[in-house]
């Protein structure tokens, strides 16, 4: 077919814009608002963001859904769920 990879030169950041897009939503999103303690601290927090971005995360390339799609809730009252230790809020019937 003809393809063929074309790998991202050394302290070139600007070549590879899906992951500079990532590390800057996590960093706007989440790093920006806390002072990391650790490595063990940064996992944890990472992890946590991991599962938001993917869970509850809404992105507009997939019709306003998250990676991992819910089911539409029509029953109950709205209630807020805080995430990230409070920095967003999932709300959510109940």
């Amino acid at each position: 077919m003809g393809i063929r990879d074309k790998p991202t030169a050394p302290a070139s950041p600007w070549q590879d814009g899906f992951a500079e897009r990532l590390i800057g939503s996590i960093r706007r999103e989440r790093e920006d608002h806390i002072i990391v303690l650790g490595e063990a601290y940064l996992r944890r927090i990472l992890k946590s963001y991991a599962e938001y971005y993917n869970r509850v995360r809404t992105h507009r390339s997939l019709n306003k859904d998250a990676p991992v799609s819910r089911p539409v809730q029509s029953i109950g009252s709205i209630k807020p769920h805080p995430i990230l230790g409070g920095l967003h809020h999932h709300y959510a019937r109940v």
